[in-house]
């Protein structure tokens, strides 16, 4: 099964420590350096019937000590996220006893600007909690344009392609990435950068134009991922071969006839409908 972009963000760090030493130093934050990056259960939820899950939870172990990093993949501003972080930074902090710094991963400024709080909870007029997160988005993740710097550091790459999904010049980002990645070769980390990037984009304009670029340019590319995709290229191109058939002959095709032949997946379907395509003169007779 594909994993989803919030199960593949910690692989990010777990594959590569320094990943996180070199963003830190690029904020400009006091944190040391990683000697080991583990993976922690996301699963909050206690013996209530209520299930609290958060995106990704790493144990960073240092010199200076062990502490715990919550990165939460972040669309838009939403008003219960901020009880939703404080109760997985209390909850940790009980639970294991350890330092907690929460990393908030933003596609654009207006979410990130909110993110960064500090967001305040409690009452109007007295505020008994206060959530400050990391915030990595477009205000302060550099924009990789230049497939030398990609190359060198992969991890910042995918990182630059997610938090500018959403800003002008994200279609250079994107080129100089999958170049980046098609001069690192077919590797294992090659692989799942090419992910994590699928992922972190999500439906988003360039979410197809980095799909787009994949088809074109990275032939290579392997996995359960790249399987899905060129599946569902296919199939996409069947429904065309069989909505082209019926237009041609006349035979009208109402929207909702439409999606569901683009949304079938299997190819005997495709094979009925094909042959039937050819001869019917009504689209409810190719359901039948």
């Amino acid at each position: 099964m594909v994993s989803s972009r919030h199960e593949a963000m910690h692989r990010i760090f777990q594959h590569d420590p320094g990943a996180f030493t070199r963003l830190m130093r690029t904020l400009d934050l006091p944190f040391p350096d990683p000697v080991a990056v583990d993976q922690v259960t996301v699963d909050l939820t206690e013996t209530r019937p209520v299930e609290r899950r958060a995106d990704t939870i790493l144990r960073i172990t240092t010199r200076d000590g062990p502490f715990l990093l919550i990165v939460e993949a972040q669309g838009r501003p939403e008003v219960r996220k901020p009880a939703a972080w404080s109760y997985y930074l209390s909850f940790l902090i009980a639970k294991y006893e350890l330092p907690v710094v929460l990393a908030v991963v933003c596609r654009d400024h207006a979410t990130a600007t909110w993110a960064a709080g500090p967001l305040r909870l409690g009452h109007d007029l007295w505020t008994c909690l206060s959530v400050s997160p990391i915030v990595l988005g477009p205000h302060n993740v550099p924009a990789v344009l230049d497939v030398d710097t990609a190359r060198h550091d992969l991890p910042l790459a995918a990182l630059s392609a997610i938090t500018h999904a959403r800003q002008p010049h994200i279609g250079a980002i994107l080129k100089s990435v999958a170049e980046a990645f098609r001069q690192a070769g077919d590797q294992d980390e090659t692989q799942l950068f090419i992910e994590l990037v699928y992922h972190g984009l999500g439906r988003t304009t360039a979410g197809t134009t980095w799909k787009e670029l994949m088809d074109a340019d990275l032939s290579f590319f392997r996995g359960p991922l790249a399987q899905a995709l060129r599946e569902e290229g296919l199939d996409a191109g069947r429904a065309k071969d069989v909505l082209l058939i019926l237009r041609h002959r006349g035979v009208h095709v109402p929207a909702d006839a439409a999606e569901r032949i683009a949304a079938c997946r299997d190819q005997r379907t495709f094979d009925t409908w094909m042959r039937r395509a050819l001869e019917i003169s009504a689209v409810e007779d190719l359901f039948d």
